[in-house]
């Protein structure tokens, strides 16, 4: 691994820890056990770290979100297995961190956002497609509005105002929103296969 690269990862724990706004370059040089001076090598300051960890967490999951793509036969065992992929992401995910990212950081959240809308809703526009082809999701459907409904639904998710990391879990609420969408957008095919799937049982 280079030094870029555990730099990169040991600002990436702290942030998931607390945030990015209360994490420090001390805090990130004490935590990798450098000094100072080597993360400013390589970094100009705390902005420049955000913005090389979030392009760097982007591609990486453009690279899995293509993987599970290819990987995966009909489009809704696509969607579970996008499904168990997004567990381990959004799990990790501090909300605080996209809220930090959002107000402190602009051109990270500029990146952000271009992979929402050119990766993330192309992706889904994509599947969504094939999927009315294949019989499993409703032919009514307005892909492109749905596509990017589903998108805004995951940065719902992470409103802590909405939903208090007190009350409730990251993953979990992603998790409900994620299911209602698939279920809402299936034919009755889509649902079984769904259910197959899901290990649930159908009369």
């Amino acid at each position: 691994m280079t030094q870029i690269d555990r730099i990169i990862e040991g600002g990436e724990d702290l942030f998931l820890k607390a945030g990015i706004k209360s994490v420090t370059m001390d805090d990130i040089a004490k935590h990798l056990g450098m000094s100072k001076k080597t993360i400013y090598q390589f970094f100009k300051d705390k902005n420049e770290l955000v913005n090389a960890l979030v392009s760097k967490k982007l591609r990486k999951d453009e690279d899995n979100m293509c993987d599970i793509i290819n990987q995966s036969g009909n489009v809704i065992e696509k969607m579970i297995n996008m499904m168990k992929c997004s567990e381990d992401i959004f799990s990790r995910i501090n909300p605080i961190v996209i809220h930090d990212m959002q107000k402190y950081h602009p051109e990270a959240w500029k990146q952000f956002q271009d992979f929402k809308l050119d990766v993330i809703v192309g992706t889904l526009e994509e599947l969504l497609t094939e999927g009315i082809k294949q019989g499993y999701i409703r032919t009514n459907i307005d892909v492109k509005i749905l596509a990017r409904m589903r998108v805004a639904q995951v940065e719902l998710g992470f409103d802590t105002k909405l939903f208090p990391i007190s009350e409730f879990r990251t993953w979990h609420v992603q998790f409900q929103f994620l299911e209602h969408f698939i279920f809402g957008i299936c034919t009755l095919k889509g649902h079984k296969l769904l259910n197959k799937y899901k290990n649930i049982n159908e009369e």
